[in-house]
């Protein structure tokens, strides 16, 4: 290596070391190091005078210093960057014109004219056919969209990739074209084996998706199950709201009981209090009416606990009720669950009875209850006002 190529190596990497941004993940130092040692191995390989390699090696190392100062049109601030150093270290203007057609070269939409631009063309992307180039690539969408160039999802960015290699990308030198060739389309063909991959599974999920969809739309069924068990949901918290109303009813009715027992009866013996024995009885009596029927409310009723096959094969016996089975030997309630779930309709038949029944059921439960509220409340009233009358006439 002459003079003035170990100049530029130090000057690009002081240059890179001061100027460039840490965001640049991928056009560094190491890319440019990678791009100067494929330069030298076509060089090698190739038939070219002394000046042309020294203006390539110079060129390999400047062509991305512009990326200090901008990154579209990178290539004319590389050029410019290049001239002024090679007029410091006093290099020759053919020396400096030539550098400066090199590093314009390494645009990619750049059609190369002669031997040196196309050595140039094709060591700046040799990592297409490196077994690097899946992480050198990575590396590249990263810092695009570190520097909010755009932004490639991962399928996007393997069709992106696909394109370059397939439309964008070709080899210009022999050298390149043989021994760097194979592995290029190497690559190629992972990209294009993970695209069909992504591609397979984007199908297989799609169409999982559709038949989902499908099964929704052409089920009706799950609308019907939906609103049976639902309704069944709201018929057991109407009857659990029954029974809490009623118990408290029961609790409140036992608690006048206790107190008129242990505290006012006692004190009807005296002659000044005769005169509250009939409030005091009033409100008892009302108060015993209240809890009879609040039990009345929550007593279930008992049923017989068995069936007849006679009466499975005509639906007359509901069988999601365990008050029609209890009492079955589990062969014959096995014999006729196994009866009920052959026909679709006669399983809806029996959700319906027992929804019905259940339906039954709630209005004896708040027909009562409505029953024992009217009567406590008019048992207070009527104990009330019989108290005050009372206390008048005494």
């Amino acid at each position: 290596m002459n003079n003035l190529v170990e100049k530029a190596d130090k000057f690009v990497e002081e240059l890179f070391k001061e100027k460039l941004p840490n965001t640049f993940i991928y056009h560094n130092y190491q890319h440019t190091q990678r791009v100067v040692k494929s330069t030298k191995e076509l060089i090698d390989k190739s038939e070219i005078n002394v000046k042309d390699e020294e203006a390539l090696m110079v060129a390999a190392w400047m062509h991305d210093t512009g990326y200090t100062k901008t990154y579209a049109g990178h290539e004319e601030e590389s050029a410019k960057i290049a001239e002024s150093f090679l007029k410091e270290n006093n290099a020759t203007q053919e020396l400096i014109d030539r550098v400066k057609e090199l590093i314009l070269a390494t645009n990619f939409s750049y059609q190369p004219k002669d031997q040196g631009e196309e050595i140039i063309r094709d060591a700046d992307s040799s990592h297409f056919g490196k077994d690097y180039f899946g992480e050198t690539s990575e590396l590249l969408r990263q810092e695009l969209e570190l520097h909010r160039i755009k932004t490639y999802t991962a399928t996007e960015w393997l069709n992106e990739n696909i394109k370059v290699l397939t439309e964008k990308h070709q080899f210009y030198t022999d050298y390149a074209i043989k021994e760097w060739e194979p592995k290029k389309q190497e690559n190629l063909l992972e990209l294009i084996e993970a695209k069909n991959k992504q591609e397979k599974k984007l199908k297989k999920e799609e169409h999982k998706a559709r038949m989902k969809a499908k099964y929704k739309n052409d089920n009706p069924e799950r609308s019907i199950q939906t609103l049976y068990r639902t309704t069944l949901r709201n018929h057991i918290k109407l009857s659990d709201i029954a029974d809490t109303k009623a118990n408290i009813l029961l609790s409140v009715n036992a608690i006048i009981i206790s107190l008129a027992i242990a505290d006012m009866i006692p004190k009807l013996e005296a002659a000044s209090n005769k005169h509250l024995i009939i409030p005091t009885l009033v409100l008892i009596l009302f108060s015993v009416a209240s809890m009879i029927l609040s039990i009345m409310s929550t007593r279930p009723n008992v049923t017989s606990g068995e069936f007849t096959k006679d009466q499975v094969k005509k639906r007359e016996v509901n069988l999601l009720f365990f008050g029609n089975y209890h009492k079955m030997p589990f062969g014959q309630f096995k014999w006729a669950m196994d009866e009920l779930m052959k026909d679709k309709d006669y399983v809806y038949e029996m959700l319906t009875l027992d929804l019905h029944s259940l339906g039954k059921v709630l209005h004896r439960k708040y027909m009562l209850l409505r029953l024992t509220y009217t009567v406590f409340m008019t048992g207070i009233v009527i104990s009330v006002l019989s108290y005050i009358v009372s206390f008048y006439l005494m």
